[in-house]
């Protein structure tokens, strides 16, 4: 028996780019839930983010923060504990990375080549952290608690960006170009937690599994390479990301009504 785990971005792709609203996605995710077929958020977003999301959506299962830095399983999604996990805020948590405060330190080896050419999100104020997210104030605070990476808003040039980026690559650091930030992190990726969680998955149920992700923007690639079905969604802002993998899907509709559109398609629901 083949068991179907589907992975989802959430800004721009189950969420609204505008609007943050998921309602267009709704008859899909009502037809997952009664098909028994897991979603699992897998986004930029800390956990603290994530908590009264997946609330409002209805999600239980597992999801993965801060691009693939962490996976949180929550009790009773398997049977015995997942390998390699330990127990954090009532959930397993499998992390693939070092803590932002190892992040902030390499920033600051770097600070002085790029003076006032970048902003840190933990030095940032809630104002700064609105204005450019487009966050309203409390859930800017939500994603001030981040745990793992450190996102950078860049503010320079176009040419001096591509040199930031050599420098803390030359540190050791794995940065990640999303929506309006680059994250600053180690190697991990939405691709590699999405095959760590279908591996423990298939090995916990003994039976296997087919992967279904879905995403927006470049910070999506990994993900979308490393399952069996690649959804890109339509954005508004920015191009489809390019996708090395011999069939992909792109929605013709943006958000969360392609989301709605693809997997009503792809799994016949």
């Amino acid at each position: 028996m083949t068991r179907t785990l589907v992975f989802t971005d959430m800004d721009g792709t189950l969420l609204d780019h505008h609007t943050y609203s998921f309602e267009a996605a709704k008859p899909a995710l009502t037809a997952l839930e009664s098909r028994d077929i897991p979603v699992i958020p897998t986004t930029s977003k800390t956990f603290a983010e994530l908590q009264p999301l997946r609330e409002q959506i209805g999600l239980t299962g597992p999801f993965i923060i801060e691009n693939g830095a962490a996976i949180f399983i929550p009790h009773g999604f398997f049977k015995k504990k997942p390998s390699g996990t330990v127990w954090v805020d009532g959930y397993w948590c499998k992390s693939f990375i070092s803590n932002k405060n190892y992040w902030i330190k390499l920033l600051d080896k770097i600070k002085a080549d790029f003076e006032g050419e970048f902003k840190q999100f933990s030095q940032m104020s809630l104002e700064e952290i609105q204005s450019s997210t487009g966050l309203d104030e409390a859930s800017a605070a939500l994603a001030a608690k981040r745990q793992f990476g450190e996102p950078v808003l860049w503010t320079g040039s176009d040419e001096n960006k591509q040199k930031f980026i050599a420098a803390v690559k030359d540190r050791g650091a794995y940065p990640l170009e999303g929506g309006r930030f680059i994250h600053v992190s180690g190697n991990c990726d939405k691709g590699q937690a999405l095959k760590w969680l279908a591996a423990e998955y298939q090995r916990q149920h003994e039976s296997h599994v087919k992967t279904v992700a879905l995403g927006d923007g470049k910070n999506d690639i990994a993900m979308l390479e490393a399952a069996h079905i690649a959804i890109r969604i339509l954005s508004p802002v920015n191009p489809p990301p390019s996708v090395k993998k011999d069939e992909v899907y792109t929605s013709t509709l943006p958000g969360p009504e392609g989301w709605n559109e693809m997997l009503t398609q792809l799994l016949s629901l």
